[in-house]
């Protein structure tokens, strides 16, 4: 019973810090489509923002042990290729 127990919290703790990625991505994708220009200070503040943000959320989780440090490192990764990748478009367009 414990086991699942820390087994559910660790899931829905992945499952939370996902979600704030994908809040993150969806927010810098809006930005750039409709208000401002990678280059924008905005822009910059904005991201650098939600991200430490994230990174905080992903490090106490991990101090917590709700998720291994190594999937934290992989979340956050995640995220930045695929902003990477979002910035790489909107300089293309």
């Amino acid at each position: 019973m414990v086991s699942e127990m820390k087994i559910d919290h660790r899931e829905k703790a992945y499952a939370l810090l996902k979600a704030d990625a994908e809040k993150i991505l969806r927010l810098i994708q809006v930005q750039m489509d409709n208000l401002t220009m990678p280059q924008c200070p905005l822009y910059e503040e904005v991201l650098d923002t939600q991200m430490f943000g994230l990174s905080r959320e992903i490090d106490f989780a991990v101090r917590l042990g709700l998720i291994d440090e190594k999937d934290g490192k992989e979340l956050m990764g995640s995220l930045e290729r695929q902003l990477s990748s979002l910035h790489e478009a909107s300089l293309k367009k």
